[in-house]
């Protein structure tokens, strides 16, 4: 099975969860683990219900989603990720991992380590906006 990355993206655009399933698919492919994040309508942080996210990203997003998904997929898997910017609804989806392999612990293992790096390393903040017309920034800093 050939491996690596096949999709690394930052986008404003909604994100084509089945594009990326058929990007990853390969003859020797035994196993495709998917993370779809979404957004929610709450948050521990908020005040008041979350209405909308808008999510920003720094000029080099792009290049370092590109950097973990390669990281991530090692020898082990194939990938396809991408993270959306701009305004969300509640229920839009935000990001995409799929992660391909011959067996079900590397794809496991793959899209776990790519998703936990995107939140830590990947520079694309949300602001939070809630009803009532509260907005704050959130992970800025963490």
């Amino acid at each position: 099975m050939s491996t690596g990355v096949v999709i690394a993206a930052i986008s404003a655009d909604p994100i084509d969860v089945s594009a990326h399933i058929e990007a990853v698919r390969d003859p020797a492919v035994g196993a495709l683990n998917t993370f779809i994040g979404t957004v929610r309508d709450h948050d521990p942080e908020a005040a008041g219900e979350v209405i909308t996210l808008e999510y920003s990203a720094h000029p080099d997003a792009r290049r370092i989603i590109g950097e973990l998904a390669a990281r991530a997929a090692g020898d082990r898997a194939r990938i396809a990720v991408t993270h959306r910017v701009g305004r969300l609804a509640v229920g839009d989806v935000a990001v995409v991992v799929v992660a391909a392999s011959a067996h079900r612990a590397e794809a496991f293992d793959a899209s776990r380590e790519l998703i936990e790096a995107i939140k830590t390393d990947l520079p694309v903040w949300k602001k939070q906006h809630q009803s009532g017309g509260a907005a704050a920034w959130v992970g800025i800093g963490s």
